[in-house]
């Protein structure tokens, strides 16, 4: 690896932590202390979506049903979802999100804004609109990569 890819990598893993680190942090007021990275994402699915099933939130998340259904119960306990049947077909379960897990949700995403407006702050549009480039250059080699990987795990089996 040559020094310039060295350097972007070493950016790439600081940025990417010191994101991680910051969400955690922004989510540690008192209301939301019980909540993991993971139970945050899964309050963000559900309420990108709104009402919904456990398949469409598995899907969007990329986990199995069952990894769901153990973090559904956990955010159902500590107040954030609620599980509820259809009337028409009592098989049917859908989730949504309490109101205290709307307050969750949009604290979070009052997080991901942040990162955004802190991330432009400085910039000129020229400089902008270079970041937006290449941002959305690594996310379609990112997702390539992610495709390939499943692909190839699928054919594994």
């Amino acid at each position: 690896m040559n020094a310039r890819a060295r350097e972007i990598n070493e950016l790439l893993v600081k940025i990417y932590n010191n994101i991680m680190t910051y969400e955690e942090v922004s989510m540690q007021v008192a209301e939301y202390k019980d909540l993991s990275i993971t139970e945050i994402h899964t309050i963000k699915a559900i309420g990108v979506l709104g009402q919904t099933s456990m398949s469409d939130v598995a899907n969007k998340l990329g986990i199995t049903h069952g990894t769901l259904t153990i973090a559904i119960n956990r955010l159902v306990r500590k107040g954030y979802v609620i599980r509820n049947r259809i009337e028409q077909d009592r098989r049917v379960v859908v989730i949504e999100l309490s109101e205290k897990g709307k307050g969750a949700y949009n604290l979070h995403e009052k997080f991901h804004q942040d990162i955004g407006r802190v991330a432009v702050k400085n910039l000129d549009e020229q400089s902008e609109t270079l970041l937006i480039k290449a941002l959305g250059k690594l996310d379609k080699f990112f997702a390539r990569m992610i495709t390939n990987q499943r692909s190839k795990e699928t054919n594994d089996d």
